[in-house]
């Protein structure tokens, strides 16, 4: 994928010492206040070239609707396990919050026909290989095979996303090895730690970006160890999630920017946020002052 400088304002990058790191809509919002997975915002991030994250749960049919959580009930007005929903079952539900219909992968693949060429769109699969199955990756397959816009499949099932890779090698992959990595710093230091991420960078899955906690990467480098620059030797691409500023009106409060500016020093490609556009304008009232 190649990096494009964009336009400003609009809560797509930030800029700094000649480094860009853009800024990824998290669940498809642009700010807090839109609503979860909106088909607004993403037409609106199509249109204007922004990174952005869905995540897609598997469906008991083989096909996935755009929802975070195993069951409906936290995220919509229908109730049961996702997995044992089909899309007809799931035509009638609603979002909670303004009563939106879903978001199925077949309208997904629709939506995408037409999208500005800077438009990166981030498939988090939150299910693992077992239960999306190779009836699921058939159903990518068919769906998103002849797709022209950037897609990156990620998530944490090593096996889905090698999966992923010898059915749609023409879609760029992505892992998150965060959990694993915090388990390890803590069970065996942050040696053992980077050579499991070395490994990982190296492994079957080639994945062109790594997903690492924004804390974890500030943990690491406070004892030394550089994750974000130990990933670009490796030729991968880090994006730092999910960092949502708590007072978006306000800009960054004192501890949010010794944080925030501290991860920039280590030039991250990509920060998650639910606050694009403020974190940009904060990031700009900051450095000038």
């Amino acid at each position: 994928m190649q990096m494009t400088t964009l336009a400003d304002s609009q809560g797509l990058e930030i800029s700094h010492e000649g480094h860009h790191t853009r800024l990824k809509w998290h669940r498809l919002r642009k700010r807090v206040a839109d609503p979860l997975f909106s088909a607004e915002v993403m037409a609106e991030g199509f249109a204007t070239g922004a990174s952005m994250e869905l995540d897609l749960r598997v469906r008991g049919d083989g096909g996935f609707v755009v929802l975070h959580d195993e069951e409906l009930e936290g995220e919509t007005t229908g109730r049961g396990p996702i997995a044992a929903k089909t899309a007809a079952d799931l035509r009638n539900v609603r979002m909670r919050d303004g009563a939106r219909p879903l978001i199925l992968s077949e309208d997904l693949a629709d939506m995408m026909q037409a999208t500005h060429p800077a438009a990166l769109l981030q498939f988090d699969m939150k299910d693992d290989y077992e239960a999306v199955g190779p009836r699921g990756i058939e159903h990518l397959a068919v769906h998103f095979g002849d797709i022209t816009a950037s897609v990156i499949v990620s998530g944490g099932s090593l096996d889905l996303i090698v999966a992923v890779k010898e059915k749609l090698p023409h879609l760029m992959r992505g892992i998150d090895p965060t959990d694993k990595l915090y388990d390890i710093r803590q069970a065996s230091g942050w040696r053992a730690a980077e050579m499991t991420l070395r490994a990982d960078l190296r492994g079957p899955t080639e994945p062109d970006t790594i997903y690492l906690h924004w804390q974890l990467i500030l943990d690491a480098a406070k004892d030394g160890l550089d994750l974000i620059g130990l990933c670009r030797d490796e030729g991968k691409r880090v994006d730092a999630w999910t960092f949502t500023l708590k007072d978006p009106e306000a800009g960054f409060s004192q501890e949010e920017w010794r944080g925030f500016s501290t991860l920039m020093a280590l030039k991250p490609d990509q920060v998650t946020t639910d606050e694009a556009p403020a974190t940009e304008r904060a990031w700009r009232r900051r450095m000038t002052g």
